[in-house]
């Protein structure tokens, strides 16, 4: 393919002209303090910028948005920073992910509305990947993604701390009366300790290297510490290779095919990783006009075996993942199982990338002869309970709980739950099935991930430490448990889940996929006469827009509205 010339920029249309605008462009540069040398005739690249002083997965993005422009510049190219929405995950509520679909429409209108030949996406905290990236993909200019990168491992008195992962473990024992209160405040105070996103294999490591499987990062990025000055060089090369990729015009429509994300499909169960991804991938293939549903990630469970020995399914975490050979050595190891022949951002093929990639420890990035797990690192269950399907992790549950049958003990919402979990009059026991309603896209709202239900106190006290637990909420991949999540439909716009009541008899059987309610056709249909529509939470503003145009959780949780359909006309430059 011809390379492009400067006059074919996207940029040349707002500064090549000799008109009134064009003189506007011009002279309101230089009034940035820029010469026309420093634009004219060059890509200009939008670095999307996600940091803000309270995401602390993105604190080191200041630094690293000026290594970016280095690569920018040492390429012959125009950097711009345009500040994107920071969605931090530990803070923003109801939940990052009611405001992921915002992230995705600024993303793809900042690309749009301004000269941008080509972007730099920085992410990496949760929902920051799939949101820039579907803006970015709607868009459809040449991209990179540049992960955040995990934080540095955590300590507590000799103990190695993953993020989250030991949080819900030592919240259940601080409850417990297992540790004590100095305990819990010394592990608040050693478990986060370095700039980066969580350091088990959550959503965030998940999903960048999910964007690496991908191809749309350059090779390794996704699992460099972030405290690592690997990670800045990998900034600046990410810099100068964005602005061969504009000239060259590799859009992201050429690298995200159908293959593509079937090979992050395979990535993701081989890492163990959060099932937090299904939503996004399909959302993000949707976007693009991929087919890509819950089936094509149970036909691959059943084949591909958990590889990568991270918590919260292993034992490690990202920082002894990368010193053992990080993501392009599990790429290698995973061989056939992958389509190699698929074309990435650098131009050469997956399988070229990680050829000859090494595994320097292979406990933590097993082979294929000896895996953690030999397949189904996640099962998509269907039935009675769940039409349009539910998910579950069975390596995070114990086995014990893979076939159970259990009375339902129901939780109308968050704060219903919230108010009795620990009431030691719950009629509970080990046997029973904690279900929770209005936990879904439209329901919480935003589908947070209330899915790891708590264990009731008491039977903590007693040793209990899983149960059965159903909603249509999310889970962070952080979390374990017998925990079947996404729901759908969900239970706020009448999906069957809405119906339980205390005492159903609910039967799970992952084997066999099923997921079921024993009640008759007959008395869910009264059930259902009986049932009204909760009010919704929402009468103005994004929060209308957003509960008039989500759609489900096995639909990906975009907008209909923004999904693949007729392309959105460049601006006029008037």
């Amino acid at each position: 393919m011809a390379r492009k010339t400067p006059e074919e920029l996207r940029s040349h249309r707002w500064y090549g002209a000799q008109d009134l605008r064009s003189f506007g462009h011009r002279s309101r540069t230089a009034q940035m303090g820029f010469d026309a040398s420093d634009y004219r005739g060059k890509p200009v690249i939008a670095i999307v910028n996600t940091w803000s002083d309270i995401n602390p997965c993105h604190t080191h993005f200041k630094q690293r948005v000026e290594d970016v422009k280095r690569g920018v510049w040492s390429a012959g190219g125009f950097p711009v920073e345009l500040p994107a929405m920071s969605l931090s995950e530990p803070f923003q509520k109801p939940t990052t992910m009611l405001y992921r679909n915002l992230l995705a429409m600024e993303t793809e209108e900042l690309l749009r509305s301004y000269p941008i030949d080509g972007a730099v996406l920085m992410g990496g905290c949760d929902k920051t990947t799939p949101g820039l990236l579907m803006g970015a993909s709607s868009m459809d200019l040449p991209a990179l993604f540049l992960p955040a990168g995990p934080m540095l491992r955590g300590h507590w008195g000799g103990t190695t701390l993953g993020s989250g992962s030991d949080t819900w473990k030592y919240w259940a024992d601080l409850r417990a009366g297992k540790i004590t209160q100095q305990d819990w405040q010394e592990i608040e105070n050693g478990i986060a300790r370095s700039p980066g996103h969580c350091m088990t294999m959550g959503t965030a490591s998940t999903m960048t290297s999910a964007a690496e499987a991908l191809g749309v990062t350059l090779p390794g990025a996704a699992s460099i510490p972030a405290a690592d000055s690997r990670h800045a060089v990998m900034g600046a090369h990410t810099g100068r290779r964005i602005v061969d990729m504009v000239w060259d015009d590799v859009r992201l429509s050429t690298i995200l095919t159908r293959t593509a994300f079937r090979n992050a499909i395979t990535t993701v169960l081989a890492l163990g990783g959060s099932t937090n991804a299904i939503i996004h991938l399909i959302a993000m293939a949707r976007r693009i006009g991929v087919n890509l549903d819950l089936g094509d990630f149970d036909e691959l469970a059943r084949r591909t075996p958990l590889l990568a020995n991270i918590r919260p399914s292993g034992t490690y975490l990202m920082e002894d993942f990368f010193y053992a050979g990080g993501l392009p050595a599990l790429l290698h190891n995973l061989g056939e199982l992958l389509d190699t022949s698929a074309r990435t951002a650098n131009g050469a093929t997956l399988g070229e990338n990680v050829a000859t990639s090494t595994v320097f420890n292979d406990d933590v990035i097993r082979s294929r002869d000896n895996p953690l797990v030999e397949s189904g690192t996640l099962a998509v269950l269907y039935g009675n309970l769940a039409p349009d399907g539910a998910v579950i992790k069975p390596p995070a549950a114990e086995a014990r709980l893979h076939r159970h049958s259990g009375p339902a003990v129901v939780f109308e919402n968050y704060d219903d739950m919230a108010a009795r979990i620990d009431d030691p009059d719950l009629v509970v026991d080990e046997n029973s099935v904690l279900v929770l309603k209005s936990a879904g896209p439209q329901g919480a709202p935003g589908m947070p991930e209330w899915g790891q239900l708590p264990i009731p106190k008491k039977l903590l006290e007693q040793g209990v430490r899983d149960m059965v637990r159903i909603s249509d909420a999310r889970m962070s991949g952080t979390s374990y448990g017998a925990c079947v999540l996404h729901v759908a439909p969900e239970s706020h716009v009448g999906g069957p889940l809405a119906l339980v009541r205390d005492g159903d008899v609910i039967e799970l059987d992952v084997a066999a996929r099923r997921l079921s309610l024993a009640v008759t056709d007959e008395e869910l249909e009264k059930r259902r006469a009986d049932w009204q529509q909760p009010a919704a939470k929402y009468g103005r503003g994004y929060g209308a827009l957003y509960l008039q145009h989500i759609l489900q959780a096995n639909e990906g949780c975009d907008f209909d509205f923004l999904e693949a359909g007729v392309p959105t006309p460049e601006p006029e430059i008037h």
